[in-house]
């Protein structure tokens, strides 16, 4: 099924998953250069007492996402030194799921590149997290518990660990795939009161989905900087 793009107007139709997460980069920047900016002028460190977009960053960053990686990792220390690389996988994923949203704008994680390009940096970087905290003992995770196992346990944990990124992109990509099919199909029926379900329906997987792949990705970090093997 085809969908309107407004790059197609001038041609970019075939980029239009990169300018897509161009714009969701851009408006990101913008939006932390501005709360940081708030904050440098020494304003108030209080909550605004209206919805802006601080409140909004401060909600999902501070209450919800700080606090969830924390049980994961298992203390606030951990959840804030890993936040950087997680946080801004989430709210990119959030806000290119969201755009797809927008009329005449398809989500970047509807094409396979973006969600596969998400999962291979984190795979990359859970690995460097693991050789950083563990040098080159980090290897013994891929041996298992018992010595005269670690040639078996080496072809698993090797074939586990490719499986990841693919987990991680195809489940996003065919998820956000599937919502905007919906919502184009019920959107072309039908112009009133029923797309409105299915935007409402949009805007809760576009947030779940960038849960699961934030929360998935908080875990295997946890699990490379362990030291429990």
């Amino acid at each position: 099924m085809e969908h309107f793009s407004w790059f197609t107007l001038f041609g970019l139709d075939r980029y239009d998953h990169v300018l897509g997460a161009i714009i969701v980069v851009a408006f990101l920047t913008l939006a932390s250069y501005k709360i940081k900016k708030n904050l440098s002028k020494g304003e108030s460190v209080l909550p605004d007492e209206k919805l802006s977009l601080r409140n909004v960053f401060e909600i999902l960053t501070v209450d919800f996402l700080i606090d969830l990686l924390a049980g994961i990792m298992g203390s606030r220390e951990k959840a804030k030194r890993y936040f950087p690389l997680l946080g801004a996988t989430f709210f990119f994923i959030l806000f290119s799921n969201l755009l797809g949203l927008v009329p005449g704008f398809l989500p970047p994680t509807g094409n396979f590149n973006t969600p596969v390009a998400c999962a291979i940096v984190i795979f990359i970087m859970y690995n460097f997290y693991g050789f950083k905290e563990h040098g080159i003992g980090y290897l013994k995770h891929f041996m298992g518990p018992m010595i005269y196992l670690a040639p078996l346990m080496i072809v698993i944990e090797f074939i586990s660990h490719l499986v990841r990124p693919a987990s991680l992109s195809l489940r996003l990509f065919w998820n956000m795939t599937g919502d905007h099919l919906v919502l184009g199909i019920f959107t072309s029926l039908t112009h009133f009161v029923i797309p409105a379900a299915f935007i409402a329906l949009g805007i809760f997987v576009s947030f779940l989905q960038a849960f699961i792949f934030t929360i998935l990705s908080a875990i295997y970090i946890s699990l490379s900087v362990s030291h429990e093997h």
